[in-house]
């Protein structure tokens, strides 16, 4: 009989001991589980978070491709307004300094191509004050050409200058050098 209740009780503690195990187990899996989902919560988070930063990051750049657009349009509006301004200076420096009438009317003809008319009015401004400005008695570009002609000397430099539809310019605004 002792060797019964020994065989029983080695068979006692090895079922106590697999129970206790299995409730270890159990414990430490459902740890792990709660870790897992944890780590999974952390992940998901991470890469919402990347999500979010790449978004930012491509609108940024979409932002920067718009102002480098609107940048460049607006340069290329300016050097298209520059390019007939440059051209008038051009002919101004000519007409005033040609060595002879033939060369200077030449040039007159050429820069008045630039123009809706040979009446395209001309200001020139004499005094600027406050955002007021004071012109002297107004003239049309044939009238003006012919004076630097006559002048040889060009005294006024270009303001501003008007367009038509077609490219044409249509008022002159010089300003006089001091």
């Amino acid at each position: 009989m002792i060797h019964q209740i020994r065989k029983s009780s080695r068979l006692i503690v090895t079922a106590i001991f697999i129970l206790t195990m299995a409730g270890v187990g159990c414990k430490s899996k459902k740890k792990a589980m709660e870790a897992t989902a944890r780590d999974n919560a952390s992940i998901e988070k991470v890469k919402q978070e990347q999500e979010a930063l790449l978004r930012k990051q491509k609108e940024e750049e979409e932002r920067k491709k718009a102002i480098a657009e609107e940048d460049r349009v607006r340069r290329e509006t300016e050097a298209k307004a520059r390019e007939p301004k440059a051209r008038l200076e051009q002919y101004f420096s000519a007409i005033a300094s040609s060595a002879n009438t033939s060369s200077a009317n030449n040039s007159i003809n050429e820069a008045l191509s630039l123009f809706a008319s040979g009446d395209t009015p001309v200001l020139i401004v004499i005094h600027e004050s406050g955002g007021q400005k004071d012109y002297d008695r107004p003239t049309t570009i044939r009238d003006y050409l012919n004076y630097l002609k006559d002048q040889k000397k060009n005294f006024n430099r270009i303001g501003n200058l008007q367009f038509d539809s077609a490219g044409k310019i249509t008022e002159v605004e010089l300003i006089k050098q001091k």
